[in-house]
């Protein structure tokens, strides 16, 4: 809409330049001179549409005392005079309008350069919190990596415990054993020895006789006068099975 405004307040200075050039286009002084108000008024009206007045007040108040001073002559039929300050008020409004676009057009472009700026101050941000998301990922990972690791040492020493539980617990038993067995080996009693004889009976008439008895205590032969009786004792110790 501004451009618009702006391209049909230039064409309106066009034309009125080329009707105080060519006064033949135009019936008379009187004709050009309010044709030159009527595009001073209009070019006035978008100068202070566009914000004449804060952004360009000197241009916007000049144009509207040539305005002014060019209806008063022209009310005075004072027409050259008139068309010269409509002619300059049109000028004034153009300059205003030209400052006004050119503020315009620098405030667009800052405007752009901060959206710019914000954009790719965001898109740094977001590329930074990418990158710390990741490295908390690669963290927990590793944490998590860490923790199963400590988990399965932990499993490795419970079973070692275990087991050197298991094999504490069968030492003692067999040393309870031991001690066992030697207690009841200490408690039993030996058996008596068994003692062998050996009797040997020899007879002047009737041959050689002999005779072992095996017992557990001595004997004792008494050899008659016929006869030679020898004795052989052999002590065999017994021990526990």
């Amino acid at each position: 809409m501004l451009r618009n405004t702006i391209f049909a307040s230039l064409i309106a200075s066009s034309a009125l330049t080329l009707a105080v050039a060519t006064p033949a286009a135009a019936s008379s002084k009187t004709d050009r001179a309010r044709e030159a108000i009527a595009a001073a008024e209009a070019k006035i009206h978008t100068a202070e549409t566009m914000g004449a007045a804060t952004d360009a007040p000197r241009d916007a108040a000049a144009a509207n005392a040539a305005l002014a001073q060019a209806k008063e002559d022209f009310a005075n039929h004072h027409r050259d005079p008139a068309i010269e300050e409509a002619i300059e008020a049109s000028a004034r409004a153009d300059t205003a309008i030209g400052m006004m676009q050119r503020h315009r057009n620098d405030a667009l472009a800052a405007a752009r350069d901060n959206q710019r700026a914000t954009a790719e101050a965001a898109r740094e941000q977001v590329d930074a919190a990418r990158r710390e998301a990741a490295t908390a990922q690669d963290q927990a990972a590793a944490a998590q990596d860490q923790a199963a690791a400590n988990q399965q040492q932990a499993e490795d020493a419970n079973a070692r415990a275990a087991a050197a539980q298991q094999s504490a617990a069968a030492s003692a038993a067999d040393a309870a054993a031991a001690r066992d067995a030697a207690a009841i080996a200490a408690a039993q009693t030996p058996p008596a020895p068994e003692v062998e004889t050996s009797v040997t009976t020899h007879h002047s008439a009737t041959g050689h006789r002999s005779t072992r008895v095996r017992r557990h205590v001595t004997s004792r032969v008494n050899p008659s006068s016929s006869s030679d009786v020898t004795t052989t004792t052999k002590v065999i110790p017994q021990y526990p099975q």
